[in-house]
């Protein structure tokens, strides 16, 4: 079985963990813990899922670590196995188990990598363990290992089928619809953080067919819970350029470990910084600062952060660059926010990011 395939590292203690928010019933959103056979969403656009002990999952290798902070966007991806006709729930708890099975077999994975798995028939079901548990809670989600760089912000959703050339199913799209509008109303993800694992990671995932459905499902997912639908378009940067988009660069990634002088010059250090990051998230080593890199890069920073990716926020704002995102800092983000038609609430998430660039 493929399942696992298109993960770029195995070794969890490198990869990135979900977090979770509150779920308000008056919102439809996803409710109950592991111990219930299922968990109904209590309204008209919320789907069901099963959770672990509905499909009989294995106990996690060792207990998954949960995280008090919320998740900033959802990552869609295909398993790439057969497009099954089995459209059951026996089918979609067989494909669950079996997931489970060539994670923690062939893996070495403690458990599911995603948090949850769609079937061909529409049939949602809980992945790794702890995910509803830690939904109902509230601000906390579960560790996990769907998509390399990203598992500490993003919420990883599996679709059975491959979809490089076939079509993705009507039912499981719906249901794919339903289950990102029941996340993005939990957690207040905008519908343009709804992204594909090829946006991060060095793979095909999730196939051409449903990558380009993307921004469809962003809309039909903002139809219901508001926001702005469009993804966000990063800038390609390149060895030669010089300009304010290259320092906002280069201090981003200091944020993750590069010790660059932020000069706005695109040189050998700052080429080979590039490399050593995308070789570090999984992404396509190419030393070009493109769509993944900016991807992995970005974080959403606000008041009572510091550190690097807050001076590039400083410097940008022309605003005193001390490193400390305190109120001087989020009202220049907010008066900001307003004069480019963004939400304003002084969060600089990816789409702030993205106009800072512009």
């Amino acid at each position: 079985m493929p399942y696992g395939r298109r993960y770029a590292k195995p070794n969890e203690t490198t990869r990135r963990a979900l977090l979770g928010g509150t779920l308000l019933g008056t919102t439809g959103l996803l409710l109950g813990g592991t111990a219930a056979a299922t968990t109904s969403l209590p309204s008209a656009l919320a789907p069901t899922v099963a959770s672990t002990d509905a499909w009989g999952a294995r106990p996690p290798r060792s207990e998954p670590v949960v995280l008090a902070q919320p998740s900033d966007k959802i990552i869609v991806h295909h398993t790439a196995t057969t497009n099954s006709r089995d459209y059951s729930r026996a089918h979609a708890f067989e494909l669950a188990r079996s997931i489970q099975d060539y994670h923690m077999d062939h893996n070495g994975w403690i458990d599911t990598g995603q948090h949850f798995t769609l079937s061909r028939g529409g049939h949602i079901t809980e992945g790794r363990h702890h995910s509803l548990a830690a939904f109902d809670g509230g601000n906390s989600h579960v560790v996990s290992a769907h998509t390399s760089g990203q598992n500490r912000l993003a919420i990883g959703i599996e679709n059975e089928g491959t979809y490089d050339s076939v079509a993705f199913p009507s039912t499981q799209y719906d249901k794919l619809v339903e289950l990102c509008v029941a996340l993005c109303a939990s957690y207040g993800i905008d519908p343009y953080e709804i992204y594909g694992h090829r946006d991060f990671n060095a793979t095909a995932c999730p196939g051409d067919r449903l990558y380009a459905l993307l921004g469809e499902l962003r809309a039909d997912v903002a139809a219901s819970v508001g926001g702005d639908p469009t993804g966000v378009s990063w800038p390609l940067l390149r060895p030669g350029d010089e300009n304010e988009r290259v320092r906002m660069l280069q201090h981003l990634l200091n944020e993750h470990g590069a010790a660059l002088t932020t000069d706005g010059i695109y040189g050998p250090a700052t080429e080979s910084a590039v490399s050593d990051f995308q070789r570090s998230t999984g992404a396509i080593v190419d030393g070009l600062a493109g769509n993944q890199t900016w991807n992995q890069a970005v974080r959403n920073r606000e008041n009572g952060d510091s550190g690097s990716a807050v001076r590039a926020v400083q410097h940008r704002l022309g605003t005193t660059v001390d490193g400390i995102f305190g109120p001087v800092t989020e009202s220049a983000v907010r008066n900001f926010q307003n004069g480019r038609g963004l939400r304003v609430d002084g969060v600089v998430d990816a789409r702030t990011w993205d106009e800072l660039l512009g």
